[in-house]
């Protein structure tokens, strides 16, 4: 199966390359790969919260590092995007604590009230719901990450709100 390969704007701006060099000053001058998952954060963050193959090569040559040591490690985890992904992301936690409490219904019923599977982008690029790896809150079960936050205790009528929340843009993203 041939994958997907998504064409991106590579912008490394001067202040982009100054957050980069920041972090590589923490690591040994010979230890560059070192900062590799602050680097990938902070170029993602930059590039509409995803990593095209062109913009990991890059991060490879600013770490001077092999590409396939970036492509590792983006594939393996889920905090980082391979494709383009809605404004907002719903990214349900999957493991056995939130799937006791009904995490894989409200996945379904997510995916039905917007009419994507998972994994997926709705067509006006405003969501993508994902499932991920414990994200840790499991005395909040059934539970998501949006943006830098956590919604937890969620339930049908939480995740309603939620869209409608999103769509009037109320939900702030970021923590920063």
């Amino acid at each position: 199966m041939e994958h997907k390969r998504y064409k991106q704007e590579i912008n490394i701006t001067e202040s982009l390359m100054n957050r980069i060099n920041e972090l590589l000053s923490h690591y040994p001058a010979d230890k560059k790969k070192s900062a590799l998952l602050p680097v990938l954060h902070e170029v993602q963050d930059a590039h509409d919260n995803w990593l095209s193959y062109d913009l990991m090569d890059k991060v490879a040559e600013i770490l001077e590092i092999l590409p396939i040591e970036v492509y590792e490690v983006v594939t393996f985890y889920t905090m980082f995007n391979q494709k383009p992904i809605g404004k907002y992301m719903f990214e349900f936690c999957q493991t056995s604590c939130c799937c006791l409490n009904g995490a894989e219904n409200l996945m379904d019923y997510t995916s039905e009230k917007l009419g994507i599977k998972m994994g997926e982008t709705t067509a006006d690029g405003m969501f993508t719901i994902a499932g991920v790896e414990c994200l840790g809150a499991c005395g909040y079960a059934p539970m998501m990450q949006l943006g830098d936050f956590y919604k937890e205790h969620l339930n049908e009528e939480k995740i309603d709100q939620l869209i409608e929340d999103c769509k009037a843009n109320k939900i702030i993203l970021h923590d920063k």
